[in-house]
């Protein structure tokens, strides 16, 4: 008996989502083929950035082009599933139609809103709701934020309607192309792959680096300057103007004193890889003020795998898990996507003995953020990939709990330099 209700229940949610798939590859079908893309093109027709429909007569027209036959596509499929049930499993059929039920509500709203109702673009159009954005895109379901972009961003992109799993499968469910990028440690091995593989991409990189060379990448074997911003640690809000320009920041930058244990040492290795992080990140909060910022800004923290193993470096361990936890705690009330990089040895300057490639590693990075991981592993170490979650799901819970949310639509004021004696140059990845 236990196991029919189980079953029962696998039908009738497993029908739900069979149609949200169909749903979403009719999306993409949609923008790849061109009889289907003259009736969707009138959806993309309606609105303004603000959200706010062009006019009442294109927004019913829209519905009637393009909401209404996607959805008789997916009543079609979902009856064909509920005939493979009335075939193959017949005790299950009537939960195989919860689908085709589910469709019907959608249908029906399509044509209420194509009829003209206006009590049915308020209540069935969500993501078409214009106003305030109050939260960033989320990770799992589709909300305002996320399918704004689609519209407003990259149309070849996006294409999820409720559930995010096509995009993440597809790897569009962030697109880089067009965006403004800046890495911090630039100079450093993973900078430079990291700007290699952003430039690939259809990105703007920005190389931000302690060094006063410009930076290059190779390209086809030839040299590609970069634009490059030089900054110091301890004078990050020289680069406030800057970054009211970037899309995504990644912090990168760091330092590795390895076996020391000075006074000097401690300071100079809290003060690049956890405080000047720290402060570039509440630097690059105060830039998110419009729904577009919202949408589209992003901040990347490399705080590595010293999060939760050994770096055979005390000060690495300590600085990098700091900087961790505060991460984690900011990003609770974040105004825009954060995402932390956990990434495992690569060979480089401060680790000659790393057994990763940097360009491998970067090209995971970008792979797994453009299916909106927000938490990126690259590793050999397969604990990593069961400690890490389970470390950050009980540090943000017991942040979450015991910790007030802020107002994040208050402009948060730059923090000083916390230690002013501390060292004006960084080492760099």
């Amino acid at each position: 008996m236990v196991t029919f209700w189980i079953a029962t229940a696998a039908w009738g949610l497993g029908s739900v989502l069979w149609v949200e798939l169909v749903r979403d590859f009719y999306h993409v079908l949609s923008h790849h083929w061109s009889p289907l893309y003259r009736l969707h093109v009138w959806h993309h027709r309606v609105f303004r950035p603000d959200l706010t429909a062009v006019s009442d007569t294109i927004y019913r027209q829209a519905q009637w082009r393009n909401d209404v036959p996607e959805c008789l596509v997916m009543l079609l499929f979902s009856l064909l599933l509920w005939a493979v049930a009335h075939t193959f499993a017949p005790e299950h059929q009537l939960s195989a139609l919860v689908g085709s039920l589910y469709t019907l509500t959608f249908l029906g709203s399509a044509i209420a809103r194509g009829s003209g109702f206006t009590w049915a673009n308020e209540i069935t159009d969500l993501t078409h709701l214009p106003g305030p954005f109050l939260t960033p895109p989320s990770c799992w379901s589709v909300n305002r934020t996320y399918h704004w972009r689609h519209h407003f961003d990259n149309q070849k992109a996006y294409y999820c309607g409720t559930l995010t799993l096509v995009d993440k499968l597809m790897g569009t469910a962030l697109s880089l192309k067009g965006k403004t990028i800046a890495v911090t440690g630039a100079s450093g091995t993973l900078g430079k792959a990291l700007l290699l593989e952003l430039h690939s991409r259809g990105a703007k990189v920005i190389a931000l680096t302690s060094q006063e060379q410009p930076v290059t990448v190779s390209v086809k074997g030839e040299s590609v300057p970069v634009k490059t911003i030089t900054w110091k640690i301890g004078q990050e809000s020289e680069l406030a103007p800057h970054l009211e320009k970037v899309d995504i920041l990644i912090l990168n930058h760091g330092i590795n004193v390895h076996g020391e244990r000075t006074a000097d040492a401690i300071a100079k290795s809290y003060e690049i890889n956890t405080f000047s992080s720290w402060r570039l990140l509440e630097l690059f909060f105060t830039t998110v003020r419009t729904n577009e910022d919202i949408a589209r800004k992003e901040v990347w923290v490399n705080t590595s795998e010293a999060e939760v193993s050994p770096a055979l470096s005390p000060l690495y361990e300590l600085t990098k898990r700091a900087l961790g936890d505060l991460v984690t705690l900011r990003r609770l009330d974040a105004p825009c996507v954060v995402r932390k990089l956990i990434l495992g040895p690569f060979k480089s300057n401060l680790n000659p003995i790393g057994v990763m490639s940097a360009p491998k590693v970067a090209k995971q990075i970008v792979n797994l953020a453009t299916r909106d991981a927000r938490n990126i592993i690259v590793t050999i170490n397969p604990l990593t990939f069961i400690t890490y979650p389970i470390k950050e799901f009980c540090v943000g819970t017991y942040f979450k709990l015991f910790s007030r949310p802020t107002d994040v639509t208050q402009v948060v004021p730059f923090p000083e330099t916390l230690a002013a004696d501390a060292t004006t140059s960084s080492r760099t990845r």
